[in-house]
């Protein structure tokens, strides 16, 4: 058995069946128990804030844990402390107490919290309405029929409100069905193809709210609201196609690929394979399912995600680190991961339960050209090559380096730029950055996306009268990427291969360069980046802490070159990076060749756009 760690709450559990699944719940819920306030409506776990106010962070830690609650009590878990959701859910709505979560208004972030609220109600009464005194279940009536009335935002958001009304349906609440069937239509706008559900106003965010909120909700309705057979069945089906696509998300240690946004919510990512079993959707075998629910889980129990012997969940990725968080993550963001709990609610026999675990068969170039990406996996990496739909600017925080990087990995997670006032420090992992004066920091945030077969192409403007267009080729464990720059001012540029951990001493750290590459290797790790036309001097940067999602200390291979005004400047690199050290005597010495500016040409002519150019 695993030692259990100071830094991660479950690092001792072999996650190999449903028992194991509830101690984790149990070990993840525990510590939060002594956190509810005297009158147990908030829970805060500690004083830092995000853009909503603090009642809504404090409800935030009250409502999401009930993600995993609820299974976990339907599926015959003992919880031992119904008293505080019971009491806390009654003085929380309760506008004469002093806890009362306050009045609610359109478009605000406590909407977002009575989903998980609607669910409880919806599928355990029994133990999170009934035991509550008739008296107060008039005001919990009144207030989220209050919330049910309100605007929701043109987002995955409207899922809460239907999840609201499912619970409100299911305690006899006179709510408007009309508002419910409004949001239903709204959201099967957001429909795209293949599977995947382009997020907010425009359609244009696609990422991890597709699995953990678009797909996982349609599932879940179809238990909840098993009479809209028509809804469901279109849920059913396109939640078919997203996992034949989706699975290739995953390495086969069960990492999953950092990219976008709200990756504070952890092992969520993984929350999508338990939600097939919930609804008893054997898209893929059951086993091939159960071991990327369960690998997932495993590969979380690696991760030190936990302040020293707390036990709760930290703000960040695989570490504490809140500089990677959006602006509206509060320190209970973090438990909307207990959706990975949800078949707790099947009993030991269900057959997702009883299969023998399977591997997921890995796989290279494959083609996913909704998200715009080409993934290959490899032995405890998958890589996603990028140029995903064209992306705006908006709230998320360091939307370039979340949506736009030329590269993604399971291994190496992406970092993310914290001081542009010093050109020469940024990590610019799997990213061309510009400078002027070699302070302020311009890289691909806004692109118009083509792919054509494997490759990938992308057109975009750092500034108005600079014009770039990318190309990014896989080859192998290489993969090339050529830049042809088109600029009315005098610029510098660094671009890097993947940040690999850098954990150890800088000098136990190996570094080789030559005229025209580099490379670094680690304890286990390699990464490398080789100048095909031979203009940019090479080095190995060591960034400042803290800004990748996966290690505090990384180290990255770089170059960097000079473009000159009212010219077309063309660079192109080769780059290489797995938990494999053997590639710096094999693969590090056969370089692929640079395409020509035919084959260039030919990949843009026979090119198709991604979602829309």
């Amino acid at each position: 058995m695993a030692e259990l760690s100071k830094y991660c709450p479950i690092s001792d559990i072999a996650f190999e069946n449903r028992d194991d699944v509830e101690t984790a719940f149990r070990r993840l819920f525990d510590p939060l128990s002594d956190i509810f306030s005297e009158g147990c409506a908030r829970v805060r776990l500690e004083h830092s804030a995000s853009f909503c106010d603090v009642v809504s962070a404090d409800l935030e830690g009250f409502s999401r844990p009930l993600w995993g609650l609820v299974p976990y009590a339907a599926g015959g878990g003992k919880f031992e402390h119904w008293s505080l959701y019971h009491k806390g859910l009654s003085n929380g709505t309760n506008p004469d107490h002093s806890e009362y979560w306050g009045e609610p208004e359109d478009l605000e972030q406590r909407l977002v919290e009575f989903a998980a609220i609607g669910f409880a109600l919806a599928w355990i009464p029994e133990q999170f309405y009934d035991p509550i005194p008739d008296s107060e279940k008039v005001h919990i009536k009144e207030y989220l029929l209050k919330v049910s009335e309100k605007r929701y935002p043109v987002t995955n958001w409207k899922w809460f409100h239907v999840f609201l009304t499912t619970g409100l349906r299911k305690i006899n609440a006179n709510y408007d069905h009309n508002i419910t069937e409004r949001n239903l239509h709204d959201m099967d706008t957001y429909y795209l193809s293949d599977g995947w559900y382009g997020d907010g106003p425009q359609k244009y965010t696609i990422d991890y709210y597709n699995p953990w909120a678009f797909h996982f909700y349609g599932i879940m309705y179809r238990r909840l609201c098993p009479e809209d057979t028509e809804r469901s069945d279109l849920y059913v089906e396109r939640a078919r196609l997203f996992t034949k696509e989706f699975k290739h998300w995953f390495a086969d240690d069960g990492g999953a690929l950092p990219y976008g946004r709200s990756l504070t919510y952890k092992f969520c990512c993984g929350s999508f394979w338990g939600a097939l079993a919930f609804a008893d959707l054997e898209f893929l075998p059951w086993g091939v399912i159960k071991g990327l629910y369960l690998r997932h889980l495993r590969w979380w129990a690696h991760q030190p995600f936990s302040r020293a012997n707390t036990g709760i969940m930290s703000m960040g990725f695989s570490y504490p680190n809140q500089i990677v968080c959006e602006r509206y993550n509060c320190p209970g963001s973090p438990y909307w991961g207990f959706k990975i709990f949800l078949p707790l609610a099947l009993g030991a026999d269900h057959p997702f339960w009883t299969a023998k675990e399977l591997p997921m068969p890995m796989e290279r170039d494959a083609i996913l050209k909704v998200p715009g990406m080409v993934i290959s996996q490899y032995p405890k990496n998958t890589i996603a090559l990028v140029s995903g739909p064209h992306q705006q600017g908006s709230y998320v925080r360091f939307q370039g380096e979340k949506y736009c990087k030329f590269a993604y990995s399971t291994r190496y997670g992406f970092s993310v730029e914290v001081n542009d006032r010093s050109f020469d420090d940024a990590t610019l992992d799997n990213m061309i950055g510009f400078s002027e004066d070699g302070m302020g920091i311009r890289i691909r945030t806004d692109l118009k996306a083509r792919i054509s077969g494997k490759v990938l192409y992308s057109s975009w403007y750092p500034w108005s009268d600079v014009s770039v267009q990318t190309w990014i080729i896989p080859k192998g464990q290489w993969h090339i990427r050529v830049h042809k720059i088109a600029s009315a001012r005098n610029l510098i540029s660094v671009e890097g291969g993947f940040a690999i951990p850098a954990m150890i001493a800088r000098n136990l750290m190996k570094i080789h360069t030559s005229a025209h590459s580099s490379c670094v290797v680690g304890e286990e790790d390699f990464s490398g980046i080789v100048d095909l036309t031979e203009t940019r001097s090479v080095k190995v940067n060591f960034p400042e802490p803290n800004t990748n999602m996966m290690f505090a200390k990384t180290a990255v291979p770089q170059l960097r070159g000079d473009i000159k005004a009212n010219e077309v400047t063309t660079f192109a690199c080769a780059v290489i990076a797995n938990p494999d050290i053997s590639i710096l005597e094999n693969d590090w010495r056969t370089v692929p060749d640079m395409p020509t500016d035919t084959e260039l040409q030919a990949y843009l002519d026979t090119s198709t756009p991604v979602l829309s150019d």
